[in-house]
């Protein structure tokens, strides 16, 4: 997509690159093969699409609205989860989890479409903007600074690196799996 903001056309034309790394290491492979863990990591190429998809639509919301009000209790005792028994393990981490997951009921393909629709989606909002300066707090977390806030720009450079790292974590998963990198 292209604007008439030239710092806008290279965050968006960024993004995009690294996106495609991502969808590169996916292309060709089956479902099961995309649910693979050939690692020693439990990472998929279908979690990671999966999780890339969701990770940039919350973001998208941020930009359009800000962070959302949440409940999330982040003081938990790692250790008294009881991760064989998921009636013990809170709600926000079981969703968490899920998003690295490509489920029997998913398919790479479908995941890929949803990430294609999801990258339409975010340059339609970044094309309509005002400006690159529109600002919101963040949500408080303990890796959030309190009162610390992001800028549109901000959240377009933190979804470039993003999808940059798990392109090349879906690179390395790829290349175990067949040997054929899709970075290089």
């Amino acid at each position: 997509m292209t604007t008439t903001d030239p710092e806008r056309d290279n965050l968006l034309s960024t993004l995009a690159d690294r996106r495609a790394f991502l969808v590169g290491s996916a292309e060709g492979l089956t479902d099961e093969q995309a649910r693979a863990t050939p690692t020693v990591s439990t990472l998929s190429i279908g979690g990671l699409v999966k999780h890339v998809t969701a990770t940039e639509r919350q973001w998208a919301a941020f930009i359009r609205e800000g962070a959302p009000d949440t409940d999330v209790d982040y003081d938990i005792d790692w250790s008294a989860i009881d991760w064989s028994d998921p009636a013990s393990v809170p709600g926000w981490v079981l969703e968490r989890q899920d998003q690295f997951l490509l489920r029997d009921d998913q398919t790479l393909a479908e995941l890929l479409d949803d990430y294609r629709a999801c990258a339409r989606e975010t340059e339609e909002l970044v094309a309509g903007l005002a400006d690159l300066d529109v600002t919101h707090e963040l949500a408080p977390a303990p890796w959030n600074e309190p009162g610390a806030s992001m800028s549109a720009r901000q959240v377009l450079a933190h979804l470039i690196g993003e999808t940059a790292q798990h392109a090349g974590h879906a690179d390395i998963v790829r290349e175990t799996i067949d040997g054929r990198k899709a970075m290089g």
